[in-house]
């Protein structure tokens, strides 16, 4: 979850604003951009309990260990919460999972090495500290009142809403983890057809990425427990969106939908105005019963954008965000799918050919059965297994036509390996993980802990 926004300080005039911001991520296709963004729960090696903030072994320390990295402190009420460093920053989510915010980068190489440096840094200094990290969907062993809050004024808020209108929202900010990238569009056009390629893919996405099959020490039943999660968090935030594959999707539709997700905060001076359930058009109106008489800048236009949870959001960019977290080449996986099926025309246009007859009601049952049957889940005449190789024969292709090399590969293609071996395989890593449970770790869970630590 993102920050704060700070440099968009310009007041709304009105509606026409809200449009404009978003518009105003178009680039050429020159200028496109991968940012990759992924968190790892972090626990103590001696009981393998999630850390807490502060103490000698905590998630304070950790940050304050990366900074002989260069990396900045960003405090809150005297609490370092993140580290900046350049145009990538280190944040927390609400349990002290650790999110790395990659910069806009040129190719899947450069992701890969971003990602590469990042854990050696935090392993480098978590190692020191006794505690470790590991890439998982869900936390396949403690309980929802075992995990520690960090100290962040926004999740005060979210931790007293989330409640009221949903019952696994707690479990979303404490338990869950994920990859995700963001991607550039050129057009209002190219945009729509990138947003609807790829809400309609997700769950092709979920399944080749399933990684969360445990909860509280055991098999949960779901391949993606994480995913399942998101059913019922926030019926207002999260979903699908019909809307989008409608005549009409543009900016201003989507606008239209985002002043309709109710609020959580305003930030002013340094401090969070609960705002949780009201309006952004009571704001824009003067009548926010939280800041009466007082309307939104462009910052809070844009922090309000962060707190829609679809899993493919739009900001000034497009987030991919179904998969679950998992381990260093998956990591690197995830933007090369992405980045393949939706930066080259010819690929882009073959991504749509493949789901764009698909109805409200498929998509539905897909969102459903995923999280349970991941690429066995049955669809039409085949399986989601059936659809995902087609996805990645797609991606392979559109990754080639973009011909990024460096000095050991001549494009970016050899990323998808990993999840080509999945299809070959049958088996997700959650089903991967399940087999090891019941055969080798005889049906205990914390071997998972130390195979699967970064």
């Amino acid at each position: 979850m993102s920050g704060p926004t700070t440099t968009l300080a310009e007041p709304v005039a009105d509606r026409r604003d809200l449009i404009a911001h978003l518009e105003s991520g178009c680039k050429p296709v020159s200028e496109w951009r991968i940012g990759t963004e992924h968190e790892k729960f972090v626990f103590d090696l001696s009981d393998l309990k999630r850390v807490p903030y502060d103490g000698p072994r905590g998630i304070r320390a950790l940050l304050q260990g990366l900074t002989r990295f260069g990396w900045r402190p960003v405090t809150e009420h005297g609490n370092v919460i993140a580290l900046e460093g350049g145009p990538c920053s280190i944040t927390l989510e609400p349990g002290g999972q650790l999110e790395l915010s990659g910069a806009p980068l040129e190719s899947i190489h450069e992701t890969c090495d971003e990602v590469h440096t990042h854990l050696a840094q935090v392993k480098e200094v978590a190692g020191e500290l006794g505690i470790g990290l590991i890439g998982l969907g869900f936390d396949p062993k403690w309980r929802r009142e075992d995990v520690p809050w960090m100290p962040k004024g926004r999740y005060e808020i979210m931790r007293r809403y989330m409640p009221t209108v949903g019952s696994l929202g707690l479990d979303m900010m404490l338990r869950t983890c994920t990859v995700q990238v963001n991607l550039d569009f050129s057009s209002e056009a190219d945009m729509v057809k990138k947003f609807r390629a790829s809400l309609a893919l997700q769950p092709i996405a979920v399944a080749l990425f399933a990684n969360s099959p445990f909860v509280e020490g055991k098999p949960s039943g779901y391949q993606s427990f994480r995913s399942h999660v998101w059913e019922d968090t926030d019926p207002d935030r999260c979903g699908i969106l019909p809307f989008v594959f409608e005549d009409g999707m543009g900016f201003e539709r989507y606008t239209d939908y985002a002043l309709d997700v109710p609020m959580y905060f305003v930030y002013r001076d340094g401090r969070y105005i609960d705002a949780a359930g009201q309006s952004f058009r009571d704001f824009m109106d003067g009548r926010l019963p939280a800041y009466p008489n007082e309307r939104p800048t462009l910052a809070d236009w844009a922090d309000h954008l962060t707190t829609i949870f679809t899993e493919v959001r739009l900001k000034r960019y497009l987030e991919m965000r179904g998969a679950d977290g998992g381990p260093w080449n998956r990591l690197c996986a995830l933007p090369a799918l992405w980045t393949g099926l939706l930066y080259d025309g010819t690929a882009l246009d073959a991504a749509w050919d493949l789901c764009k007859d698909w109805t409200l009601n498929e998509h539905r049952a897909l969102r459903v059965a995923v999280p349970r049957e991941a690429l066995k889940t049955k669809f039409r005449n085949g399986t989601v297994g059936d659809v995902a190789a087609e996805m990645l024969k797609i991606a392979r292709a559109g990754l080639k036509a973009r011909k990024r090399a460096d000095g050991k590969l001549s494009d970016e293609t050899g990323f998808l390996n990993i999840l080509d071996e999945t299809l070959t395989r049958g088996a997700t890593p959650a089903e991967m993980r399940l087999r090891r449970f019941h055969e080798e770790w005889q049906d205990r869970i914390d071997p998972i802990f130390y195979e699967y630590a970064y």
